[in-house]
């Protein structure tokens, strides 16, 4: 029974976009999806958002100066001295980032695991072809051995 200034909703109801990419029985308002890059250390992001708010009031102490430089204020004067000076702060929080960022890595270490497994492929090619030199009896060439004892590398003619 429907009241006076009421609604009966029966649920979203599929769409043409939704129904042309197969999303029409999907019941969710959305749908999650993984991160593309993992989550900034907490101190690496709390500097981060120093960063920007230190950035955008410099922006904004810099936008008044120039506004009160054009209207011939009193203002404007220590205006640009305080822009010039927040401008020094400003750099200084986004260096921060950066250095907290570097120490973050340094103290809690990315792990150096290579991406792929090309190391560990070129490392049994090379343990094949051994083998397989050593099972044939082919011995390197002496330009090589020179080099491998030290020596200078220059090769004589006998």
């Amino acid at each position: 029974m429907r009241g006076i200034g009421l609604r009966v909703v029966e649920g979203p109801r599929a769409v043409g976009s939704d129904v042309a990419m197969g999303t029409a029985e999907q019941n969710g308002l959305w749908v999650e999806e993984p991160a593309r890059r993992r989550r900034m250390p907490d101190p690496v992001r709390t500097s981060a958002v120093r960063a920007v708010l230190i950035v955008a009031l410099t922006l904004i102490q810099a936008m008044i100066a120039v506004l009160c430089t054009l209207t011939d204020s009193w203002l404007a004067f220590p205006m640009v001295l305080s822009s010039v000076g927040s401008t020094v702060v400003a750099t200084w929080g986004v260096l921060d980032v950066w250095v907290t960022r570097q120490v973050w890595n340094q103290r809690h270490g990315v792990i150096s695991v290579p991406a792929s497994t090309a190391r560990q492929l070129r490392k049994e090619r090379r343990q094949a072809r051994r083998a397989a030199r050593s099972r044939r009896g082919v011995a390197r060439p002496d330009s090589v051995n020179i080099r491998r004892r030290g020596g200078a590398g220059q090769l004589t003619h006998s």
